[in-house]
């Protein structure tokens, strides 16, 4: 980023570090109040210093994170990682790959289970 500028719009920003693939779905996630920054609901204008705790809600799981870096345009992976600190709690985080397991979920679009996943699935909703 620019020396003179300090700072950076939340949906340019979000995009940027990849948080969101396109910064319509990061401009869409700001109106309807997914995103805040310093606990304030935050329009797609909203400026980010470095510094600033963004907290972003997507599918359902709420990510922390502090700026670090404000980026001129869309960076790789690992440059984009490196501009933020993400401080989501490691047990949120790995909840949402054991959920699906737990209650014998499916991913949707997956198609039909098995014979071997049906009988899991009878075998799990009715253990003999």
């Amino acid at each position: 980023m620019n020396s003179k500028s300090l700072t950076q719009r939340i949906d340019k920003w979000l995009w940027c570090t990849r948080i969101f693939k396109t910064r319509t779905n990061a401009k869409n996630a700001c109106q309807s109040g997914a995103i805040r920054v310093n606990n304030e609901v935050a329009k797609p204008s909203t400026p980010v210093h470095i510094s600033d705790e963004i907290s972003v809600r997507i599918h359902g799981q709420e990510r922390k994170l502090d700026v670090l870096l404000l980026l001129e345009k869309r960076v790789g992976a690992q440059i984009a990682s490196a501009a933020y600190l993400d401080k989501t709690p490691q047990v949120i985080a790995s909840t949402k790959q054991i959920s699906g397991a737990k209650n014998g979920e499916r991913d949707r679009g997956s198609g039909r289970p098995t014979k071997k996943d049906r009988r899991r699935i009878e075998q799990f909703r009715h253990p003999s």
